[in-house]
């Protein structure tokens, strides 16, 4: 599986999203960030259709998503679950502070949740010093230990420069006892900001990371329970006063692929 090249003759595309109309496929994606933590309305994505991509936004006068645990950070997702335990429970997705509660309940939802496969992204960076933007998995986390994370590209735009960047991948174990810290900034000799394909091939043993089809990174381990896709982009802070407004992460397309003959 850690082969050089990416072999997707074995896989059976399903799940796609080419983003080729004006609206948004709510069967596919749910567009709020970990809402649990602070509520639908603040946590709601800011993005744009043109009928060939799709551009997840920071807009000028979009608010930080929940101050009082992730200070200014602004940020626009897309996710494809969502799960959390009743209010004033600990019990959700990405508890990324350990003294979060449930602040708002959520209908549990599970769009694409895969264990293993193939899960690729088609998209362009962004130069701005107070961005990142991230293609990731999280564990749905109906069983807290569930937590762990697969990412499979993450570039803060503060590490790109003229000559390429650093491309993030791994895997993160958060809650998770049973997996290992496995993450790594690649550094690439490609510009970032042009069209990309970022993919990895997530098996029963180990997690394959690759760059337009070139393995980057292979993880001998592996994460052996169902997982929800991330897509976003944050801004840190505007003290810079860097770029101007909407600051766009450009996606063309997302695939998730099963092994035909597993």
């Amino acid at each position: 599986m850690s082969q050089l090249n990416l072999d997707r003759s074995k896989y059976t595309l399903e799940f796609e999203d080419n983003f080729s109309t004006l609206d948004l496929d709510l069967t596919k994606w749910f567009p709020y960030y970990l809402p649990q933590w602070k509520s639908r309305e603040s946590a709601k994505a800011f993005y744009r259709l043109d009928g060939n991509h799709l551009n997840l936004t920071i807009e000028e006068d979009q608010k930080p998503w929940a101050p009082e645990h992730n200070g200014e950070i602004r940020v626009s997702n897309f996710q494809t679950g969502v799960f959390a335990g009743p209010v004033g429970s600990p019990i959700g997705q990405h508890r990324f502070k350990d003294d979060l509660l449930v602040q708002e309940e959520q209908e549990t939802l599970a769009h694409y949740t895969p264990t293993f496969g193939l899960i690729e992204l088609r998209a362009k960076a962004i130069r701005d010093p107070e961005c990142l933007v991230a293609f990731w998995m999280i564990g749905f986390e109906n069983d807290p230990a569930d937590s762990a994370e697969i990412c499979i590209m993450e570039i803060f735009s503060k590490e790109i420069n003229n000559d390429g960047a650093l491309v993030g991948v791994g895997v993160k174990s958060h809650h998770d006892p049973r997996t290992t810290e496995d993450f790594s900034k690649v550094s690439v000799n490609i510009d970032v900001c042009d069209w990309h394909t970022y993919s990895v091939e997530w098996g029963p043993e180990t997690i394959a990371f690759y760059l337009d089809g070139i393995c980057i990174k292979t993880v001998h381990q592996s994460i052996k329970y169902a997982m929800q896709l991330m897509l976003n982009i944050y801004e840190f802070s505007r003290n810079s006063g860097s770029g101007s407004y909407p600051k766009e992460f450009a996606v063309d397309w997302v695939r998730g692929h099963r092994l035909t003959n597993p």
